[in-house]
């Protein structure tokens, strides 16, 4: 289980990144969804012992993660935002080279964990390709075999489909549900997707404060048959904002479709639309 209790930070330019979050998450897969510049990257990066916070605590077992930084980091699995490679190294040489600087010593292990790895993300294949010739779908399922290095308890993925083609975005998020059934993986993304097709349990932050916690389909069904969509004039958009709680709105050949949430019928032309985790994505963070 991973506990955080009352976790604030504020940076030394003012902003405050996080306002007393606290969350409780046990095994599988976390989604923590957000806008960007919500605080889930600052969130991600204080549990993975990259900066301290200014007030909370961190608990993981029997981890102090505010003060024990070098026990977490023995259990721990992280693939940033912005990940780097070495161009010039291949994907077997460097599994090699993190495995030894996480104390894998004996090369026959080591050979065997690596060879794994590479089978499991499939990018054996590819082994000894450099790793600056990778596409973004194969650095990202690269980060993730670097990240299983040392059996972790407890794995952070941040951002890790921005950018993805389809296929690649499938092939990482089949991957990341393997890898989700028996530890705690946290997912931080704005790709409401994602959440919905890997996660059995999420969380909404906001201007850096959780505004939404609980299981998508069980959220998606609070809210079955209390949203309302038609079609509207692009200038007419003002209009409705002052009526209605609207909570989406996009183009729609020359027009805006717009969701609002409404507990009987509006009339006015609405129609009774499915609601899915994007309505309450937008409902929060609006």
């Amino acid at each position: 289980m991973l506990q955080i209790k009352n976790l604030s930070k504020t940076y030394p330019n003012g902003v405050q990144a996080l306002r007393d979050v606290s969350l409780d998450i046990s095994n599988g897969m976390f989604g923590l969804l957000g806008p960007n510049g919500a605080g889930k990257s600052t969130l991600m990066r204080t549990i993975a012992t990259l900066q301290d916070a200014d007030s909370g605590s961190i608990m993981f077992g029997g981890i102090d993660v505010m003060k024990q930084k070098h026990e977490l980091r023995k259990v721990l699995g992280y693939l940033p935002q912005e990940f780097g490679v070495y161009p010039k190294v291949s994907a077997e040489e460097m599994l090699h080279y993190i495995a030894r600087l996480k104390g894998i010593d004996n090369a026959k292990e080591r050979k065997e964990l690596v060879t794994a790895l590479l089978q499991q993300v499939n990018l054996y294949n590819h082994k000894s390709k450099f790793l600056g010739g990778y596409s973004g779908g194969m650095k990202q399922r690269f980060g993730i075999a670097q990240a299983l290095i040392g059996n972790p308890k407890l794995i952070i993925v941040d951002e890790p489909t921005a950018g993805l083609d389809p296929a690649e975005r499938l092939r990482f998020n089949n991957l990341l549900s393997e890898i989700g059934e028996n530890i705690i993986v946290i997912l931080s993304t704005h790709i409401v997707d994602d959440v919905s097709e890997l996660c059995n349990d999420m969380a909404i932050i906001a201007n850096g404060q959780v505004v939404q916690r609980g299981n998508p389909e069980s959220l998606i069904a609070a809210v079955q048959n209390k949203i309302w969509s038609r079609r509207i004039k692009k200038a007419d958009v003002t209009a409705y904002q002052e009526k209605y709680k609207v909570i989406l709105s996009k183009l729609s050949g020359g027009d805006v479709m717009i969701h609002i949430f409404s507990e009987e019928n509006p009339g006015d032309g609405f129609a009774m639309e499915r609601a899915g985790l994007e309505d309450i994505y937008f409902a929060n963070i609006a």
